[in-house]
């Protein structure tokens, strides 16, 4: 390398706001955690358990094992791709611009509407402790506070999710002894029932189980924070199988322990099912405990939802598949992209007019379709582009993708009509978004290098530049 060059790349990586790379592997598990939200087992409890008989947990061990093909997926095309465009990025480098457009606008359904759905919900349980407050208040109240978490920057976000991950633990830990001690006083079905019985609707179980996909979207939100990990293709990749297995492992846990302290599927507001559950479990106290439990794990999630929203958006920008003087901005005070946070945050405020179960079939539309392409992915990246034919690169990149691809649209068949309407309708937009800036598909979505290893930090500033307000 000459001197010249030596000089001149130093002076153009620091004159590029960039991400930091401040994230090792518990605070990736963590921020997985949290955008899974391990509580999020009771938002659709009462419905799948309807669906399923009684067996919540068979249909979350069928989840798992779908989500766990298409988690290593994720990892393998970290490796190739550590960037923070996620599915966006893997798409792109593997089918081309134009596909990949489509398959993050895909998604785009999915990741906007995640944080809606916290804000919404953390309205709805908070307001009967404060009837004179509006639901309304308490919504804007929390897309105010989380987008300025975000905006400060992921060390903020990283911090709160502890907090938040901890309180969700101690109160799964208090509600599997309450309900220990509940279930000693009372008659108990057979110990493999919320798994298996002769008369478990096979069809019910499965239908819950793509239901429940939604629950395990914490390994897509880490894989959006490559450029701010250190070492990702190695981290990332542990990362996702971690929070795979510790997240279903947690769901299937209390499924199972919620079936057995309170058997049976009917219930007397399906709706708020859990509140039965609790209030079986171990009286009032434990439904107060469980709804502070659950609005903080609503705001974790609200907050790693938001900050994954916010890298897709700002990803997308910089490839100027979205407008790029808006998106594509990164701040170079706090090294967060704010125009895109702050409108994922606007974004939030659709809580105040929409319905949570519209929502919520909506996200597994999203979720499903990009899971699908992720592992074909796999196939094409290494398989045929890359030539890795050997028995055990077959196994690896082709069997395995190859069964996270059929289970993915196995799941993808089971979701609802108004689904399929507005996800192809939002798809529809996405088209013609695509249309208008390809002109036709006369003229290719512009190229961008992504940094990917050796991603340098913003150059500290002195106090003296500090107080005079330089850049």
């Amino acid at each position: 390398m000459n001197s010249s060059t030596s000089q001149t790349a130093p002076s153009e990586a620091a004159a590029s706001p960039r991400y930091k790379r401040v994230l090792g592997l518990p605070a990736l598990v963590l921020f997985g955690l949290a955008y899974m939200v391990p509580l999020t087992v009771f938002t659709t409890f009462g419905y799948v358990s309807v669906m399923s008989e009684g067996h919540v947990a068979a249909a979350y061990i069928v989840t798992l094992i779908a989500m766990l093909f298409t988690a290593t997926s994720y990892g393998a095309m970290v490796k190739a791709h550590p960037s923070s465009g996620s599915t966006y990025t893997f798409v792109r480098r593997t089918f081309g611009a134009n596909t990949s457009f489509v398959v993050g606008w895909a998604l785009l359904l999915d990741y906007i509407l995640l944080p809606m759905i916290c804000y919404l919900f953390l309205g709805i349980y908070l307001q009967p402790y404060t009837p004179e407050v509006p639901v309304a208040v308490w919504i804007v109240g929390a897309v105010v506070l989380v987008t300025g978490l975000n905006i400060l920057g992921i060390k903020m976000v990283a911090k709160m999710n502890l907090v938040m991950v901890g309180f969700q633990l101690v109160f799964i830990a208090v509600f599997i002894l309450a309900s220990v001690q509940t279930m000693g006083g009372q008659d108990l079905p057979s110990p493999i029932t919320p798994f298996f019985s002769p008369d478990m609707p096979i069809g019910g179980v499965i239908a819950g189980a793509a239901m429940l996909c939604l629950s395990f979207l914490g390994f897509d939100a880490v894989s959006t924070l490559a450029e701010e990990t250190d070492n990702p293709r190695v981290k990332i990749p542990r990362a996702i199988l971690l929070c795979t297995l510790i997240g279903g492992g947690l769901y299937i846990g209390i499924a199972y322990t919620a079936q057995m302290v309170f058997p049976g599927y009917t219930f007397e507001n399906v709706d708020a099912a859990t509140l039965e559950v609790m209030t079986h479990a171990g009286g009032e106290w434990l439904s107060v405990f469980f709804t502070a439990a659950y609005c903080a794990g609503l705001f974790a999630c609200a907050m790693a939802s938001q900050a994954s929203v916010s890298r897709i958006l700002y990803a997308m920008g910089r490839d100027a598949a979205l407008p790029k003087r808006v998106f594509g901005q990164m701040n170079t005070r706090f090294s967060t992209p704010v125009n895109a946070t702050v409108i994922s945050g606007a974004f939030g405020l659709t809580a105040l007019f929409i319905d949570g179960t519209t929502a919520a079939a909506l996200i597994s539309f999203g979720a499903l379709s990009a899971f699908t392409f992720v592992n074909l992915t796999v196939i094409k990246h290494y398989v045929i582009d890359k030539g890795n034919r050997g028995a055990r690169a077959i196994l690896r990149y082709a069997v395995v993708p190859g069964i996270g691809v059929a289970l993915t649209l196995w799941l993808w068949t089971q979701l609802t009509e108004v689904a399929f309407w507005v996800g192809f309708i939002w798809i529809g937009l996405g088209l013609v978004w695509l249309l208008s800036l390809t002109r036709m598909f006369r003229r290719p979505l512009p190229e961008v290098t992504f940094e990917e290893i050796e991603t340098p930090e913003l150059p500290v500033r002195t106090s003296q530049e500090a107080t005079a307000g330089n850049p």
